[in-house]
């Protein structure tokens, strides 16, 4: 791509008045993208909305960084590869040090958590980090404690609601206790949190209760209050959110620990990737979420505001898609920060779009297609589709998605300007054996949007240095 092409930009994100927000409202800021924005704009579209709080996945300094001098309450992330390393104290000292106590000052970064681990004892995990996550945590807390902060930022788990149940055959909350295989674990790291002042961080999706069973009741998923409420010990539950969160009270209660703090770690709606996954219903979602927040009433068993963190920011294009497709599509706003619907996080009725990011630069508006006038390697097509599908993002194309009433032909130009974006464009990533050919006609329709991807960190850093160097030449031309 010519230098010259990245100069002239495409500016997105129109100036929208700042909605009001409720109280403690956080959100989760995943970065597993292909292009991610720079963490300077995401910032400020965080403060922007009024988000007072986010819950990171690493420690990445750039990241961390800009969020210096925000006020904004931020939870950093141990990933669970580092788990191992985290059971020698040297190593979470270090760790703490590099990446907690650095920023701890006077126009620092207001470091509320450290996440040991992200949901480690997911079932997916077949035990791999059973053994690492309790000895991590308590060295982490320790080098905190050691490290002069320990009052003030605490080390917690993010754990998924996987962690507890109720049996099939009592399925309701007080019935509820942790799983047998990892029963007296949980209670140590229960016991543990609780001793030193730290919450219970769950990750509770009613999302995946619907789309796990094909006999869930769809109303139950949401805040509406339309469907058969459910009876237990004198407790009304209308909602699987409830119901999920009062089984971790009883869980909790249980291990010895009834007043435990519980801070919902993620919870959240996607909108694309499979059936019930869609716009409609994650707005839905998230406006009955909001109302029950805003009123602070709390669940049957803990009435009272309730500490959370949405799922999630941004849609993240190179997430894993093994638990399925709609994982890369969580966010509330898109890959390029546009909000995707109406959105009301002070749960007052207000239903406006939250504040777009500013100033985003995209590619040229160019994309990569089928070349239909060439027909003779057409019988190389499933390969060339699933060459690009296995290195880019294709899950729109799947049942029930935004893209899955497109044509044969459609489909593959899809998938071709999918892996085009992502390779940014470079013009040897539209080829496909002649398969392919660029064109500057949007092919975008109805809701299925073909993307142009934004300009890379690099690209823009390489941009800027170019055009820097221009003027340089261009002053001494004058001089």
């Amino acid at each position: 791509m010519a230098w010259a092409a990245f100069i002239v930009l495409v500016v997105s994100a129109a100036v929208l008045p700042s909605p009001a927000t409720a109280d403690g409202v956080g959100v989760n800021w995943g970065t597993m993208m292909s292009h991610p924005m720079l963490p300077t704009t995401v910032v400020q579209m965080l403060k922007d909305n009024g988000i007072r709080k986010v819950k990171l996945f690493d420690a990445d300094p750039w990241t961390v960084g800009a969020l210096a001098g925000t006020a904004i309450e931020v939870m950093l992330a141990i990933p669970n590869d580092q788990l191992q390393r985290m059971c020698k104290h040297k190593h979470a000292a270090e760790w703490v040090k590099e990446n907690v106590t650095q920023y701890d000052h006077e126009g620092g970064v207001h470091i509320k958590y450290v996440a040991v681990g992200n949901e480690p004892f997911l079932k997916s995990y077949n035990g791999s980090f059973i053994n690492s996550t309790f000895p991590a945590l308590k060295n982490v807390q320790s080098a905190l404690d050691e490290a002069g902060v320990g009052d003030r930022i605490k080390a917690v788990v993010p754990l998924n609601a996987d962690v507890y149940f109720s049996p099939a055959n009592d399925p309701v909350p007080s019935a509820g206790s942790f799983r047998k295989d990892i029963e007296e674990l949980m209670v140590d790291i229960v016991r543990f949190l609780n001793s030193n002042g730290a919450p219970f961080v769950v990750n509770i999706y009613p999302f995946l209760s619907l789309n796990q069973n094909p006999n869930f009741p769809v109303e139950f998923a949401f805040f509406d209050g339309g469907s058969q409420p459910v009876t237990d010990k004198g407790a009304q539950y209308t909602n699987v959110f409830d119901a999920n969160y009062d089984t971790l009270v009883w869980s909790v209660k249980k291990a010895g620990v009834p007043d435990m703090k519980i801070t919902i770690g993620e919870i959240g709606w996607p909108t694309d990737g499979v059936k019930n996954a869609n716009v409609d219903y994650a707005k839905r979602f998230f406006d009955g979420f909001s109302r029950k927040m805003a009123k602070k009433e709390g669940t049957p068993l803990r009435p009272g505001p309730l500490d959370f963190y949405l799922f999630g920011l941004l849609d993240e294009d190179m997430k894993s898609v093994l638990p399925g497709n709609f994982e890369r599509h969580w966010g509330i706003f898109t890959f390029d920060g546009k909000p995707k619907f109406p959105m009301d996080l002070s749960g007052k009725g207000k239903d406006e779009y939250l504040v777009g990011a500013k100033g985003v630069q995209h590619l040229p508006a160019q994309w990569c297609v089928l070349n239909v006038e060439d027909r003779g390697n057409f019988r190389s097509i499933p390969s060339s589709v699933n060459y690009a599908c296995a290195n880019a993002d294709c899950t729109a194309l799947g049942y029930g998605s935004s893209c899955n009433g497109l044509s044969s032909e459609g489909n593959v130009s899809y998938a071709f300007n999918s892996y085009f974006q992502t390779m940014d464009q470079d013009v040897r990533a539209c080829n496909f054996d002649g398969l392919a050919t660029i064109v500057t006609t949007n092919m975008s329709t109805g809701s299925c949007l073909f993307p142009v991807q934004i300009l890379s960190n690099a690209q823009k850093t390489a941009a800027l240095s170019f055009m820097a160097l221009l003027m340089t030449v261009a002053a001494a031309g004058l001089a």
